[in-house]
């Protein structure tokens, strides 16, 4: 994201916008480093905790100034636009799944659910937008940007629509709306920075497939988490299956006898 402020105008508007760029540059750093942490630290842990924390908030000041200022740049990014809504989105409902309570919901759950499918409807209006345009894009973004916002946001919806109708989640259910929530607004935290602003990258590594490490770890941690999580929730079923099983056999056994 680019600044752009004309000649002549009074000191305090060129102080704010580099005020503005710096914050956005800031919270995405933070928001990167905390995140990190907070995934490769042992969850419910302290440090988990705190650097949840510090991630919610860098993110949303990082993707709030993006949301803000996208329509107003020189070229005006659509992508930006769409992507910093949805991190906003992202970022407070799985922050509320962890800090509301177990089966419990409020105004923002069901706000979200719109949120979720502005963000879909947006992605497939743009992509048609794209195809049918002469230069093959809108503002400056391919169909393909697109692609993601459609996909994310309907499912988001529908886990807002699941959640709803549940009246609230509890147990593994409620980690995992957390966890991929937070994982997915740390991957296009990530993206932007490493795919999207890599003429500030050193210039040997400018283009690397290498960059992509950064982008694409959050999904895989989050991957390996939602599996653990199904596997303890299995055990934990199957364990108490087999013990009531043996319960109900001794208890039997003792009136038998």
């Amino acid at each position: 994201m680019t600044l752009h402020v004309a000649a002549g105008t009074p000191w305090w508007l060129f102080a704010a916008a580099d005020l503005i760029l710096f914050l956005h540059i800031a919270g995405g750093s933070i928001a990167i480093l905390a995140g990190a942490v907070a995934l490769l630290s042992p969850k419910g842990g302290r440090v988990h905790r705190i650097t949840g924390r510090v991630f919610g908030v860098a993110m949303l000041v990082m993707a709030g100034i993006g949301t803000a200022t996208s329509p107003f740049l020189p070229v005006p990014s659509m992508t930006n636009l769409t992507a910093g809504i949805m991190t906003c989105y992202l970022v407070a409902t799985g922050w509320a799944s962890i800090t509301r309570g177990s089966g419990r919901i409020g105004g923002l759950e069901k706000c979200g659910l719109g949120v979720a499918l502005g963000i879909a409807g947006a992605g497939m209006t743009f992509i048609v937008m794209a195809m049918n345009s002469p230069t093959g894009t809108v503002g400056d973004a391919p169909p393909q940007s697109f692609y993601v916002f459609a996909v994310v946001g309907a499912i988001a919806a529908t886990g807002d629509v699941k959640l709803i109708l549940r009246g609230g989640l509890s147990g593994p259910a409620r980690i995992a709306r957390h966890l991929w929530r937070l994982s997915a607004a740390l991957t296009i935290a990530s993206g932007s920075f490493f795919l999207g602003q890599q003429r500030i990258m050193p210039a040997p590594i400018q283009g690397s497939p290498w960059l992509f490490v950064p982008v694409i770890a959050p999904l895989l941690l989050m991957v390996f988490s939602l599996i653990r999580i199904r596997f303890r929730r299995w055990f934990h079923t199957a364990k108490h299956s087999r013990s009531d099983t043996a319960t109900a056999r001794h208890s039997f056994q003792e009136r038998a006898s």
